[in-house]
């Protein structure tokens, strides 16, 4: 599929792409880092067939627009989200949220009071523990030793972090757009600014709330995850509501809509 996002939104920081398809009731798509909306494009036909589909690309990430000094903190994009659901006319949506993604989602709903139709959030972060790895706790206590690699070294590291969250591989097209998206100067440093702007500190009041989640709460994970693994998942599942379903995608990584589009498929429809 040809994955274009003609539409922006002015953030003050820069636009933000996005696109929408399809009729019926409203379902939103929350990408996650280091990726793009381009992570959903398997599975956007089938669900516009049926629905009214939105994707957006965070500010600093795919093709909305990344600039130095900018602010891509989880807290920032919650708040471009809440303004992106005013310009679309949302009220509740349904809301399909993966890795950081599900961060945002979660912080529109239980900071900022956003009411969703529904939330399934595959491999996201959310409890204790998704940002505390030796990659993203290194990148945060130590930026500048980062920004100082040659370019080779950066881009084989950035390219290595993408093809781990994959469990039997990525396509190389797919693999090329992800790269593409930090292979010049300012995507460099755009790849680690996301990572010292965008750490748990966007969830320490998360934690409390997340039994209070009224609405229906689906979980979808990749068993083969390298970066959250099935037992963060057990810990997430024990914090929320009892009516939270909770699926295993076997194949499947952390980048499950790569992996395994059609299981994922199944599952949210």
């Amino acid at each position: 599929m040809h994955w274009e996002l003609p539409n922006t939104y002015d953030t003050g920081q820069g636009l933000v792409s996005w696109n929408a398809w399809g009729q019926g009731d409203p379902i939103v798509l929350l990408h996650g880092t280091p990726f793009s909306s381009y992570i959903w494009r398997d599975i956007v036909p089938a669900l516009a067939a049926k629905r009214r589909l939105y994707v957006w690309d965070m500010l600093g990430f795919g093709q909305s627009d990344t600039r130095d000094g900018q602010d891509v903190s989880l807290k920032t994009q919650t708040g471009i989200f809440t303004k992106l659901l005013d310009l679309w006319q949302l009220r509740a949506p349904q809301v399909i949220a993966h890795d950081v993604g599900g961060v945002v989602a979660l912080r529109a709903a239980l900071i900022e009071d956003v009411a969703f139709a529904s939330l399934s959030l595959i491999n996201a972060a959310s409890v204790k523990g998704w940002g505390t790895g030796g990659f993203f706790q290194t990148i945060r206590e130590h930026p500048e030793a980062f920004l100082k690699l040659p370019d080779w070294a950066s881009d084989a590291l950035i390219e290595a972090k993408i093809r781990s969250g994959s469990h039997p591989g990525l396509r190389p097209e797919a693999l090329a757009v992800y790269l593409n998206n930090w292979r010049t100067p300012e995507g460099r440093r755009a790849f680690y600014r996301q990572y010292v702007q965008g750490g748990e500190e966007h969830t320490d009041d998360l934690q409390d709330r997340l039994a209070s989640l009224a609405m229906p709460v689906q979980v979808l994970w990749g068993r083969e995850d390298q970066w959250l693994s099935l037992d963060y998942a057990a810990r997430l599942m024990r914090t929320l509501p009892q009516h939270a379903s909770f699926e295993i995608i076997d194949g499947a990584g952390h980048m499950v809509p790569e992996d395994r589009p059609g299981d994922l498929l199944r599952h949210l429809i």
